[in-house]
């Protein structure tokens, strides 16, 4: 009788261990999950990498891994510039030429995140750093941009992101100086853009040129003193290895090829 009380024992013994186990195991694989995670794990190291060339004020080209690559900048977005379904919109231009500013300023590096690298249309999602400084950061806080995108797990600076926006919203700077300008989800509004009128150049009659036997002109700098005079890009270069942008002394219309207002860029 003692032997099989002992063996009903057992078997409890052994059934209460199993049942132990199983929990542990499913307890195991459960994942806490969050509405909004804003920190997340994962290596934070960073790799340099060559520029290309800037696109607008969000996105650059790269040689990553001995190819070239878009990336797009995660958790911002800046107005647009280069959309073909889209206008060219308020502080538009002004991200793109200071976000190639940043770019060319220094030590270019990428982070990425812990989720996916790529976006659908194949760009790389990354953090971007000139000098170890945040690139994004940057911009946030010129005003020159808004966190957007956030899908996670790709949020690991969102808090220092938001942060840095809403220093820039509350100071009513660039982006913020009006009101209603930055949405929920897009900006709205877009940059007039000057028509040239053809009505002065008809009526006005062409003089006949002058016939003249000297030497063909040479181009000459201009007179103006706040101006800087190069022949073409490559002597540009050499003061401004970057370019500049339409605001510097040393712009020249004839040097800005895509119509950008950023002459000579690399």
């Amino acid at each position: 009788m003692k032997q099989s009380t002992d063996t009903i024992e057992d078997q409890k013994k052994t059934e209460t261990e199993q049942s132990s186990e199983k929990e542990t195991a499913d307890s195991a694989s459960v994942t806490p999950t969050t509405s909004k995670a804003t920190k997340t794990s994962g290596t934070k190291e960073r790799v340099e990498v060559t520029l290309v060339k800037t696109v607008d004020g969000d996105t650059i080209k790269v040689n990553y891994n001995g190819k070239e690559e878009t990336v797009r900048y995660l958790l911002i977005d800046t107005p647009e510039t280069k959309h073909p379904n889209e206008c060219v919109q308020p502080f538009g231009q002004e991200a793109s030429n200071r976000n190639r500013q940043l770019v060319n300023s220094g030590k270019l590096e990428l982070e990425f995140d812990v989720g996916e690298r790529k976006d659908k249309y194949g760009r790389l999602l990354a953090y971007v750093y000139v000098d170890s400084k945040s690139v994004q950061k940057t911009l946030l806080e010129e005003g020159l941009a808004r966190v957007a995108y956030v899908y996670p797990p790709n949020t690991r600076y969102l808090d220092d992101y938001e942060a840095a926006e809403a220093s820039a919203s509350n100071d009513g700077i660039a982006i913020w100086e009006e009101s209603n300008y930055v949405g929920s989800k897009v900006f709205n509004g877009c940059v007039e853009e000057k028509k040239e009128s053809t009505a002065t150049t008809q009526s006005t009659p062409t003089a006949e040129p002058k016939q003249t036997t000297s030497e063909p002109e040479v181009a000459t700098p201009p007179t103006n003193s706040r101006t800087e005079y190069f022949q073409n890009c490559t002597e540009l270069r050499k003061t401004y290895p970057s370019g500049v942008d339409s605001s510097h002394p040393a712009y020249q219309a004839k040097m800005d090829r895509d119509k950008d207002n950023y002459a000579c860029e690399r």
